[in-house]
């Protein structure tokens, strides 16, 4: 294990696993954003991530969901992810232990190869959970969008008196459209499953206030952590492949080279697999 820091910012090179038993205090945590390997089969730097049985794929999530519940402070909130099939299995094991207040669908538009037998998927499932149902953190202001039918169409609502134009803003309800982040964007990472910039200062913004810390324990290209920084929040990201740190070490800016090598951004693309290729898998 390595540990990488600067200032409020820390990556630790390592199991999650163990990272998480041994090196992230019990209640220390506001947020934690978790977006682990999907079991499907995707190839992250040569690795193909695919379990032998579906059973030995969800006795590992339960064992980093469990030590991520432990981290949490009382009244933190933790967001998870994984693909559409597991996500059921996530959920009733998560029901039982926190609340879980919103079923979030994170849809996206696709241009790429599209199933031609069946319905292919176009969103990934998220669920917003936390510790104490009554005293969370979630800033309504701070993630308004545009109510159309009070910005834009002017409707008015009758029901009040007097009579009066629907808000012009709102919060967001639990589908969110984000573009997915493709090759050649300016944010765009050597990584087959980078979550957007927009996306994660959603949860952000919304489940923490400045200087609060925020956990990601599979940080891939340390969105969660880039989108902390920014926000003038602390972080804290776990990360196993070489590769994958190199990409927090520049994106958080801890330092420039990785055991000896200077740190550049790979410009190039990943390598597909016919997993990577059809988005009705994820």
């Amino acid at each position: 294990m390595q540990i990488f820091k600067n200032g409020n910012h820390i990556i630790y090179h390592g199991d999650s696993i163990k990272i998480l038993s041994n090196q992230i205090e019990d209640s220390s945590i506001d947020l934690i954003f978790a977006d682990p390997p999907y079991n499907i089969g995707k190839v992250f730097n040569g690795d193909k991530e695919k379990w032998d049985t579906d059973e030995e794929y969800l006795k590992w999530c339960y064992s980093w969901i469990d030590l991520c519940i432990l981290k949490l402070k009382p009244n933190g909130s933790f967001y998870v992810m994984t693909s559409t099939q597991f996500m059921p299995y996530f959920d009733v094991f998560l029901r039982n232990k926190l609340t879980i207040l919103s079923r979030i669908v994170w849809y996206y538009d696709s241009s790429g190869v599209q199933a031609k037998n069946y319905f292919g998927s176009m969103y990934e499932p998220i669920l917003f959970c936390v510790k104490d149902k009554i005293n969370y953190k979630f800033n309504t202001s701070d993630i308004f969008i545009e109510a159309k039918t009070g910005a834009k169409r002017k409707l008015i609502d009758y029901r009040k008196n007097p009579p009066q134009i629907y808000n012009s803003k709102k919060v967001p309800g639990n589908v969110w459209e984000f573009p997915r982040v493709r090759y050649r964007m300016d944010e765009y990472e050597n990584h087959p499953t980078q979550k957007p910039v927009s996306l994660l200062e959603r949860i952000i913004k919304a489940s923490t206030n400045e200087g609060d810390i925020v956990l990601d324990p599979f940080s891939g290209t340390f969105t969660t952590s880039y989108v902390a920084k920014n926000l003038n929040r602390k972080s804290i990201g776990i990360e196993i492949q070489d590769e994958y740190v190199k990409i927090g070490l520049r994106r958080i800016g801890i330092q420039n080279e990785f055991n000896g090598e200077l740190i550049k951004k790979e410009l190039r693309t990943f390598e597909y697999s016919k997993y990577q290729d059809n988005n009705c898998l994820t």
